[in-house]
């Protein structure tokens, strides 16, 4: 009888150990392979080999939770499938070589609180989709080629801290709703062709330390409400068609115990994250 219950213990043990993600989720980690020239890639994965040994790829009670493939020479694009890995709550894929649209599939990923998708050559609108993604803190979209305007789907994203899409094509205004965005920490439109003026409802974002709007076609003047900001250190507004030039100020106090809405002098603006 103990023989037979040590055999059954082992058993479990070994049926345990060697237990795997789901054949959809190893599938979907597949796909982003082959349709990235994964062969090709500065650290590759074997196929063969366990999913928990592929370089990048984080796992929590066999589910696959993290995807850290930066600086790593994808070339593509990303598959449909990648709405298949449900359970992933980051997806760092930054610093390569990915064209084409993020695929709507996206919007299945509902437990994702991190994407970075920065520094490569998506093109096309930014999909409405990710507005589903209502556990989203950070979504980093800056530096590729993502054109048209801003999703107002975006301003639903109540737990967003983070919203960088700088160094890319956008068109049109800001959302009024932005001010929705009530965790909003960081906030990057630079470098794109946006117009019209820059919203009041910003000021409503308290916990705003980071606006980085500079280099586009914005009008008019800063909103007065912004000297409320107490968290704000950091505003560069320069390179646009406001009614003057701002000063662009960046430090680790309040901005405007430093400056005044009215200066007019221009400086230099870098992009940051």
């Amino acid at each position: 009888m103990k023989t037979l219950k040590l055999i059954l213990l082992c058993l479990f043990v070994s049926t345990h150990s060697f237990a795997n993600v789901s054949p959809k989720e190893k599938d979907a980690l597949i796909a982003l392979y082959k349709a990235t020239n994964g062969h090709n890639w500065n650290s590759t994965w074997d196929l063969e080999a366990p999913v928990e040994t592929w370089h990048g790829v984080k796992l929590d009670s066999e589910k696959v939770v993290e995807i850290n493939l930066q600086f790593n020479n994808l070339d593509g694009h990303l598959p449909n499938e990648i709405g298949d890995l449900l359970y992933l709550r980051k997806m760092n894929l930054g610093f390569n070589k990915l064209k084409g649209t993020i695929p709507s599939s996206i919007k299945n990923l509902l437990d994702l609180k991190v994407l970075e998708l920065f520094m490569n050559g998506f093109e096309g609108k930014i999909p409405s989709e990710l507005g589903k993604l209502r556990d989203l803190e950070s979504l980093k979209l800056y530096s590729n080629k993502f054109s048209g305007e801003i999703p107002t789907e975006l301003m639903e994203l109540k737990n967003l801290k983070e919203l960088l899409l700088g160094s890319n094509y956008l068109t049109g205004h800001i959302p009024n709703e932005i001010y929705a965005l009530s965790k909003l920490e960081k906030l990057s439109l630079m470098d794109n062709k946006m117009d019209g003026e820059i919203p009041v409802e910003i000021a409503q974002l308290k916990n705003l330390q980071e606006l980085l709007l500079s280099t586009n076609q914005f009008t008019g003047n800063l909103p007065i409400e912004f000297m409320q900001m107490d968290k704000l250190s950091t505003i560069m507004v320069s390179d646009n068609n406001l009614n003057m030039e701002y000063i662009s100020v960046s430090g680790n106090q309040p901005v405007f115990n430093k400056m005044d809405l009215q200066s007019a002098t221009a400086t230099m603006d870098i992009e940051k994250e």
